[in-house]
């Protein structure tokens, strides 16, 4: 039995869906633990692609309890229209939990958060639009709508009224838009309330009695470290905690309950929206990275911003999160490339800098410092082990490794589930080094 922890370990869209999809066939239960809409997966299984938004990759496994945590931030409308799409698709929701103390995203909400982006101009962060800044605000604010209040016709009838008007104030005055019906939105959630009505439990409870029963458990988180609130690349950063420790809070359990972490990185990097990125690749190299990995949102869909592998973010991530073991994704994107750069460190002022940087504006004069390895020239997508891969991309596998000084548990090779390596299964598995760091894999 292994409580495991998954984790995005740069800015994410790192190929966390397909990692947790491939570890939720060792898992009894799945938990979002963070986030909201914002954040997308993308499953491939044979010939179909799942994305997902709020729902756990988990969901495709008929056998699975997946819960949506308290720590996330719930769009109703958004979630039934997942819902839909995936019993649309044959896939039975029907194992679907909804914490009763996660908060909802109201329709005014999504209103703030694009006409503050828009108000921002040059100083813009580059959120989605989708209104998960403005949900968590209310919610450290103390004036947030949870599902528990959806529940109760009454109470729900009253917040939404109270809150509409105290909206609608700033809608009209600040942003200049058309105020809300509050009539219209209270119809409009108290149909959502009933169809979520069945799914809706104390995630908590659900949780802890999973861990007593012995039962797997795996924490999804969304995002990536270097988009969380207090230790990502603020303010370019998303309004809740992808972390591990993360996990705890929006979950509902204790430390003592998690059993390792695995961090997801693609073996090279990108980032969405604003802010630093060093690595960041402005050529046509870049330009075929993002069309070797079809580097364009779930959510929306805009082109992902691609650069050579960070490990001075790898090494932030493996000390932020305690990582025990890494999954590295897209190792097939660089197929093609005649070498590889890798970022061990920064230039900062002529001054060599080998960790993360708290200050944003300091970050952005960071200057990488590569070193470079031959490329492979040759597909590695029908790999299924260490041995099958060209010796330069396991050398390549082994300088990761080393760099971060973490073993490599998994490696993916394509979109498909079929497409990957598992040197070990981290659930399953014994708890050993598998690529170690020293650059010797186990079983080579």
């Amino acid at each position: 039995m292994a409580n495991v922890v998954v984790i995005g370990a740069q800015w994410g869209d790192e190929g966390k869906g397909k990692i947790t999809d491939l570890l939720s066939k060792s898992a009894d239960v799945v938990v979002r633990y963070q986030g909201g809409v914002n954040a997308g997966h993308t499953v491939v299984v044979k010939d179909q692609t799942f994305k997902l938004h709020l729902i756990p990759s988990g969901i495709l496994y008929p056998d699975t309890d997946c819960i949506i945590g308290s720590g996330t931030v719930i769009d109703p409308k958004v979630l039934i229209e997942e819902l839909d799409q995936l019993e649309a698709l044959g896939v039975s929701t029907a194992n679907l939990l909804i914490s009763q103390t996660a908060h909802v995203t109201m329709p005014y909400h999504r209103l703030i958060d694009q006409a503050a982006e828009e108000r921002r101009g040059t100083h813009k962060i580059g959120t989605t639009g989708r209104g998960i800044g403005p949900t968590y605000a209310d919610k450290s604010e103390r004036t947030g709508i949870r599902v528990l209040d959806l529940m109760n016709s009454e109470v729900m009838k009253e917040k939404i009224r109270w809150s509409v008007n105290y909206k609608n104030v700033l809608l009209e005055k600040f942003y200049g838009l058309q105020p809300l019906d509050p009539e219209a939105v209270i119809e409009e959630y108290l149909g959502y309330a009933e169809r979520l009505r069945p799914h809706t439990v104390d995630s908590s409870l659900k949780i802890y009695d999973a861990v007593q029963r012995r039962r797997n458990i795996l924490f999804e988180g969304a995002q990536g470290t270097l988009l969380d609130l207090d230790h990502g690349t603020y303010p370019y950063v998303t309004s809740s905690n992808p972390v591990a420790g993360g996990a705890c809070v929006g979950a509902g359990v204790g430390p003592t309950m998690i059993d390792r972490v695995i961090g997801v990185a693609k073996a090279y990097t990108t980032r969405v929206g604003e802010g630093p990125f060093p690595t960041e690749i402005h050529d046509e190299m870049g330009q075929l990275l993002c069309a070797r990995g079809a580097e364009f949102g779930t959510t929306t869909g805009r082109q992902r911003r691609c650069g050579w592998f960070d490990a001075v973010i790898g090494r932030y991530a493996v000390r932020i999160n305690g990582l025990d073991c890494l999954a590295i994704t897209k190792l097939d994107v660089l197929d093609e490339m005649d070498e590889i750069k890798v970022c061990v460190a920064y230039e900062v002022n002529g001054q060599r800098c080998e960790h993360f940087p708290n200050s944003a504006e300091l970050f952005a004069q960071c200057t990488p410092v590569y070193e470079t390895m031959p490329g492979w020239k040759q597909s590695t997508a029908d790999c299924r082990s260490l041995e099958d891969l060209p010796a330069e991309a396991l050398s390549y596998l082994k300088f990761l490794a080393e760099l971060m000084e973490v073993p490599i548990a998994i490696v993916s090779l394509g979109a498909s589930r079929d497409q990957t390596i598992i040197v070990e299964d981290p659930i399953h598995g014994p708890k050993r080094a598998l690529l170690y760091a020293n650059g010797t894999p186990a079983g080579v």
